[in-house]
């Protein structure tokens, strides 16, 4: 079950309260930048997988089946 517009829109005000706090940790030098930026990436999937924009493993599939 995906999430509603409603909801979707709240789980995207949440991921950019979310990047505000892990940029600033990594402007204080407590997070790497490639620490930050995993952080980042995999939380934005997420993001992309409730509005069917995203699938895990996609590109390890298209990889493995000659595609």
């Amino acid at each position: 079950m995906k999430p509603n517009e409603s909801i979707m829109r709240e789980i995207e005000g949440l991921f950019m309260e979310y990047e505000k706090e892990v940029r600033e940790l990594g402007e204080k030098g407590i997070l790497s930048e490639q620490t930050a930026t995993t952080y980042l990436t995999h939380a934005w999937n997420f993001v992309r997988w409730c509005r069917d924009d995203f699938e895990p493993g996609a590109m390890k599939k298209r990889e493995l089946s000659g595609g």
